[in-house]
């Protein structure tokens, strides 16, 4: 893997955080048998998928050398 930036590595430390809350939620929805407990699980599934496109719209409007590992804007 290549030196990231900070905040690149922020970005990518931030979708692996809601990655996980996605399948766990995706997991509790498919499998539990209660129908009010399925329900929350798919707000929450909801709120991680558009917590992972707003982190992608962000990542479109910074200027990319903010995203640029150290060794690039050393040079």
């Amino acid at each position: 893997m290549t030196s990231l930036g900070p905040l690149a590595e922020l970005f990518h430390r931030l979708n692996n955080h809601l990655g996980i809350v996605l399948v766990n939620a995706e997991l509790i929805e498919a499998k539990c048998p209660d129908a009010g407990t399925r329900t929350r699980a798919a707000d929450v599934v909801e709120a991680a998928v558009s917590a992972l496109d707003a982190v992608k719209e962000i990542r479109r409007m910074l200027p990319e050398r903010l995203l640029e590992g150290d060794e690039a804007s050393k040079n």
